[in-house]
């Protein structure tokens, strides 16, 4: 391990935690919208949660195989890790509720409260109490947990309801307390809204978990209830495909699937509860999901924020203002004119911005080009995309109108899983080739390939960018997107794809530069350029975050060789 290194770098995972505990601090600046800030609360959860599922996921899963292995920026060991994260995360808690509670406050004079059943006026019970009767009861699923009835599987990051139960008509003597013990577990729908919308014109609600608590009683109506609370649990989801299964499958696709189904029982790494744990509950739970009192927190704000966007999407004109930042918009590139893409690039190198500039010019392209008929072939690399994508449909398009489609689509693209399944099937059934990568690599390249014919010629549009072909996440993060007819660039391209489609990660480009092959060493050796400069070199870096020692000792040596970095 290298000594000097651990002076001047950290633990990643803290590192994160410090980072996420920054957008935190954007939800307490008092010159951002009180919606704006609501949604930066609810950022910082969803970023905690993924943070749980993958990262510490995978320590948990290094402390079960190999805990004495270190940290190469930290020389700390999984667990050492584990702990540090565990304490680290308890003060953020209390920092998000007190956030969450002070922003919730000052939106009330606003109209927009969130509400306890016992802040309700009467009208308001009456009506969540009707709505409880009719829309909510008979969908619920309430469960005991007793000599009889096993401990039911909880699904990561769902809601349950608890409460302990004693029967109406038990005996009440000492003796049998303790066989009269029940808990009772009801899961909050996922197919019902987050909350309840009260009548009215202001924006008053009720959570979906606080109404169910509420009326514990007519869903275990044979019972005493006692104890209400709701809790979620957080799983690892740290899970890739067996090795052995992906050297004997043929059906890549189906084994995906099959992993999805096996992230849903794997261990559980954090538990959540909305009220303090008896000693005794705490204890059980402990030893039902084999963790430690270290991994339970507690909150006094919602496990799940989501709906915050809805409302915030949804606000009457007059709150807007006051609220929510004006939307923005896209705009159109000042390099692009309406007509033709395929002619513009011929013609010039066209480079977007995103979010400042839109997308759209870069899918007109792939629509354009699915319908001329000097098209012969397309070929793109997919990551990321939208639930609703017109890149999909114009590549179907393209395949149905004879061109040669071929995407690259990574199914192991976390947490999109499912959607690029669902999507791969759609390009399949559209008649296009559809391929999956490498073992052991995930395809982040972000490329594609337009051939056409020019008279007798074969000819080049590529277009490589940073990002996703994600038309919603286009609109939000900063990305560069580059559409060039340059031939140089367009033979690498089609080396690149020649060489995805035989798994060979070896290639030789002229002007691509290319991971795991190429990438980090020409990166290196353009800052060995800026370091032979001395004072007069350069280097600006623009990344979400650094994890490679050769890089950051790479840094460190340009900074201190005066190097402006």
């Amino acid at each position: 391990m290298d000594r000097e290194l651990l002076n001047y770098t950290q633990n990643r995972e803290l590192s994160w935690l410090r980072f996420d505990q920054r957008v935190l601090e954007e939800a307490r600046d008092k010159s951002v919208p009180l919606l704006e800030r609501m949604k930066f609360v609810a950022i910082f959860t969803s970023n905690l949660d993924e943070f749980f599922m993958i990262r510490v996921g995978s320590l948990y899963d290094m402390v079960q195989t190999d805990d004495r292995h270190r940290d190469s920026r930290s020389g700390m060991t999984p667990q050492e890790q584990l702990d540090a994260i565990y304490a680290a995360v308890a003060p953020l808690y209390k920092e998000r509720d007190k956030t969450y509670a002070g922003i919730k406050k000052e939106l009330s004079p606003y109209g927009v409260c969130g509400l306890d059943f016992k802040e309700l006026e009467a009208d308001e019970k009456k009506y969540v109490k009707k709505c409880f009767k009719e829309q909510i009861l008979p969908v619920l699923s309430p469960q005991i947990v007793d000599s009889s009835h096993p401990f039911p599987h909880l699904m990561n990051k769902d809601i349950y309801v608890t409460a302990n139960l004693k029967h109406i008509n038990s005996r009440k003597n000492k003796d049998d307390k303790e066989k009269e013990q029940i808990l009772g577990i009801v899961p909050v729908p996922t197919y019902v809204s987050d909350i309840l919308m009260l009548p009215g014109h202001d924006i008053r609600y009720i959570r979906m978990e606080k109404v169910i608590m509420e009326y514990l009683n007519l869903v275990f109506d044979q019972y005493e209830v006692s104890d209400p609370n709701y809790i979620c649990v957080t799983r690892n989801a740290d899970v890739s495909p067996d090795d052995e299964a992906l050297e004997v499958t043929d059906d890549f696709r189906k084994l995906m699937q099959s992993t999805l189904h096996k992230r849903r029982r794997m261990a559980v790494v954090r538990l959540e509860t909305a009220e303090k744990l008896t000693p005794e509950m705490q204890e059980y739970f402990c030893k039902k999901f084999k963790i430690t009192p270290e991994q339970i927190f507690r909150t006094k704000m919602p496990m799940k924020l989501d709906y915050m966007f809805s409302i915030a999407g949804n606000l009457p004109e007059s709150m807007k203002k006051a609220l929510v930042y004006e939307p923005f918009s896209p705009q159109k590139s000042a390099h692009v004119q309406d007509g033709n893409m395929l002619k513009q690039v011929k013609k010039n190198d066209i480079l977007l911005f995103y979010p400042y500039e839109s997308m759209d010019p870069f899918l007109k392209l792939i629509k354009d080009a699915a319908a001329d008929p000097n098209v012969m072939t397309i070929k793109i690399t997919i990551y990321r995309l939208a639930k609703k994508a017109r890149l999909v449909e114009y590549l179907c398009a393209a395949a149905e109108n004879g061109k040669e489609v071929t995407v690259l689509i990574e199914l192991r693209a976390r947490f999109d899983e499912q959607n690029n399944i669902d999507w791969s099937e759609r390009l399949e059934e559209a008649g296009c080739r559809v391929i999956y990568g490498f073992d052991g690599y995930k395809v982040h390249s972000k490329i594609c390939l337009i051939t056409y014919r020019n008279r007798n010629d074969i000819q080049y549009i590529t277009q490589v960018g940073t990002g996703n072909y994600n038309e919603k996440t286009a609109a939000m993060y900063t990305d560069l997107s580059l559409m060039t007819a340059d031939p140089r660039i367009g033979q690498d391209a089609a080396e690149f794809f020649k060489n995805m489609s035989i798994g060979n990660l070896q290639g030789s480009y002229q002007y691509l530069i290319v991971s795991p092959v190429s990438l980090k060493s020409r990166i290196l050796q353009m800052m060995d350029e800026e370091i032979a400069k001395g004072s007069e070199g350069r280097i600006i870096m623009k990344m979400n975050s650094v994890t490679d020692v050769d890089f950051i000792k790479k840094v460190s040596e340009a900074s201190c060789a005066g190097v402006r970095v």
